[in-house]
C-alpha cells in the first residue's frame, strides 16, 4: 500500500524530505504523493509541509500498520511481514502461508484477534488498538525435545524486546509468562509440526501476545492480567516500536539457535518462580489436582527442579506450576 511506503519513507527522516525525492524513490507521481500524504493526516499523524523543503512528521499516533513497523526494520525485512488490522489468530494464519511456502522469519501481526489462542485451548484476549499480537515462524532444524527450550528462548526474547523499546524489565514466570508487578504482561504459545521420518521439527509458530495499552480487564482475569501501561500510571506507549523489536529479537534467537548460553542465563535472571512455593500441575490435570513442593532451580535445559513436600525430586519439563504470591495462589 502506497500509505505505508510513504509513511516509512517519511519516519525514518529526522529532517525534511521532498515529495520529489519520495515520488522517485518509490516510482509514482507527486499527486499520489499527497493523496497518501493526506491519507495519513487522516488516520492521526501530524505532518508539517512546508514549500521548497517537503514532508516532516512531527508526531505519531499510536497506530499499528504495516508502514509503522516497517518504517523501524531493514528495508529486506518488509517482504516477510504480513499485517491484518483483524484476524482470529495470527497463528492460524501463519499456518496457512507456512503451508504454501513461506519461509523461517515469516511474521504476521494483527491489531485485533477474534480467536486469539493461549495455552491448554484457552483464549487470549485480544481487543483492538491495546495490545501487540504476533506469530512468527521458525524452522529449527532440531528435534522435538527442544521445544521447551526455544519456548524459554522466546520468553527471554520478548523481555529484551520491552526493555529495549520502552526501557522497562519484566520477570518471567517458569515456563513462559511474562509479568510486571506479579502480574501476566504476556503470553506464549508454541505450536510445532515435526517431520515424521526424521523426528526433527518441521516448521514452529510461535505465537506472541503483549498487553501495551489496556486500561482494563475482563474481570476473570482481571486479578491475573496487566498491561505495560497500567504498569506505569496510565501512559500510552507507541505499539509499532515493541513490534519491531520483538521481530528483531526473534531474529537474533533465530541467528543464535540452538548454542547461545545467553539465554539461558538471561532466563535464570529474569526467573522468579525459583525459590518459591508451587503447585505443580502435570500436562494432563486430573480432577485439578497438583503437587506442592518448592522450586528449587533451573536446569540447564530449562526444566524446573522441584522438591515436593514428600521429600522426592523432580525435573519437570512440562506442564505448569501455580507460584505463591502469584495469580491467587496464597
Amino acid at each position: 500500500m502506497l500509505k505505508d511506503e510513504v509513511l516509512k519513507l517519511i519516519c525514518r527522516e529526522n529532517d525534511y524530505i521532498s515529495g520529489e525525492a519520495i515520488s522517485r524513490k518509490l516510482g509514482v507521481s507527486r499527486a499520489a504523493v499527497n493523496t497518501a500524504v493526506k491519507a495519513l493526516r487522516d488516520d492521526g499523524y501530524e505532518i508539517t509541509s512546508s514549500t521548497n523543503k517537503g514532508y516532516l512528521l512531527t508526531n505519531s499516533p499510536d497506530i499499528l500498520s504495516k508502514g509503522s513497523i516497517s518504517a523501524l526494520l531493514p528495508d529486506s525485512r518488509s517482504s516477510e511481514l504480513y499485517y491484518y488490522d483483524s484476524v482470529d489468530s495470527t497463528n492460524t494464519v501463519l499456518k496457512t502461508l507456512a503451508s504454501q511456502g513461506a519461509g523461517s522469519g515469516t511474521v504476521v501481526i494483527a491489531d485485533h484477534q477474534t480467536g486469539g489462542k493461549g495455552r491448554r485451548g484457552r483464549s487470549f484476549v485480544s481487543p483492538s488498538g491495546c495490545g501487540v499480537y504476533l506469530s512468527y515462524l521458525f524452522k529449527p532444524e532440531s528435534g522435538f525435545d527442544k521445544i521447551s527450550d526455544l519456548t524459554s528462548w522466546t520468553a527471554v526474547a520478548v523481555a529484551d524486546a520491552i526493555r529495549n523499546a520502552y526501557g522497562f524489565d519484566s520477570r518471567i514466570k517458569w515456563v513462559n509468562d511474562l509479568l510486571m508487578n506479579k502480574k501476566k504482561i504476556c503470553g506464549i504459545l508454541t505450536e510445532a509440526s515435526v517431520e515424521g521420518e526424521s523426528g526433527y521439527i518441521d516448521t514452529c509458530i510461535i505465537g506472541i501476545g503483549v498487553n501495551v495499552n489496556e486500561s482494563e480487564f475482563p474481570s476473570e482475569i482481571s486479578g491475573i492480567a496487566t498491561s505495560i501501561s497500567i504498569e506505569n500510571g496510565g501512559k500510552k506507549f507507541i505499539r509499532a516500536k515493541l513490534a519491531s523489536e520483538i521481530i528483531k529479537s526473534m531474529d537474533r534467537l533465530s541467528e543464535d539457535w540452538p548454542d547461545s548460553a545467553y539465554y539461558l542465563n538471561r532466563y535464570r535472571e529474569l526467573n522468579i518462580t525459583c525459590g518459591s512455593k508451587i503447585i505443580a500441575y502435570p500436562q494432563k490435570i486430573e480432577n485439578g489436582q497438583g503437587r506442592t513442593g518448592t522450586a528449587i532451580s533451573i536446569n540447564d535445559d530449562f526444566s524446573l527442579r522441584v522438591e515436593f513436600s514428600d521429600g522426592s525430586t523432580e525435573n519437570l519439563k512440562s506442564g505448569e506450576v501455580s507460584v505463591r504470591g502469584l495469580y491467587g495462589y496464597t
